[in-house]
């Protein structure tokens, strides 16, 4: 019965370690687009870049923090649904991000 249960929490331990790395991930990669961005586009539109930049940066916060409390109780389904709305959180937060970054790209000077 241990073993099951190690084998469970491993389990577990790694797709919170994968969902953590997802998140590290994407926002680095949003945050490496703005830069691209900003370095080809130097001539204006640096605080909405930076604005994006900043929010990248607090949704991830909000995310890992999400991640390495999550709701403490004994229903699976409950901790389940918690990681669920988290990855849900992160590809919409995400996608928000890349469209005003796209926005950007696209406004006339």
């Amino acid at each position: 019965m241990l073993s099951l249960c190690l084998v469970i929490y491993s389990q577990f331990m790694a797709s919170v370690r994968e969902l953590k790395k997802d998140i590290d991930n994407l926002i680095f990669e949003l945050i490496s687009d703005c830069f691209v961005f900003g370095g080809l586009h130097p001539e204006n539109k640096a605080e909405e870049v930076s604005g994006i930049i900043s929010d990248a940066v607090g949704l991830r916060n909000d995310l890992i923090s999400r991640v390495n409390n999550p709701v403490r109780n004994d229903d699976p389904k409950a901790t389940r649904a918690h990681f669920q709305l988290v990855k849900k959180d992160l590809f919409t937060g995400v996608d928000k991000l890349f469209e005003r970054l796209s926005a950007l790209s696209q406004k006339k000077k």
